[in-house]
């Protein structure tokens, strides 16, 4: 599966709507966790593996490759990084994390 980009046919969008191709890469397993983690600082391959506990090195290398293709992510000395704009997604997306766990209690409580 190609690396999902504005433009182009994606999950949910044949036109390939910016928000779309957002989405569809951010759905793939691990997408969002890798962008998680490496808002902490910067990790090798080896503890992306670890952290995503049951990742394959397969799929590890395919959204590595994935979210290095759309400038999220990059590699370092000291292992993968987010880019400034990697950084600005996570920031604008942690909200959206803490919304998302009142919804759960919220959910969860009913």
């Amino acid at each position: 599966m190609a690396t999902p980009k504005p433009g182009k046919p994606v999950r949910g969008s044949k036109t390939g709507q910016p928000i779309m191709a957002l989405f569809d890469l951010l759905g793939r397993s691990w997408a969002m966790g890798i962008i998680w983690h490496l808002y902490r600082g910067p990790s090798t391959f080896r503890k992306l593996q670890e952290y995503c506990e049951s990742i394959s090195p397969t799929t590890l290398n395919k959204r590595l490759k994935e979210l290095t293709e759309s400038h999220l992510i990059e590699r370092s000395i000291d292992g993968y990084v987010l880019t400034e704009q990697g950084k600005e997604l996570f920031e604008l997306l942690s909200p959206l994390g803490k919304w998302a766990k009142t919804w759960a209690n919220n959910y969860t409580s009913k």
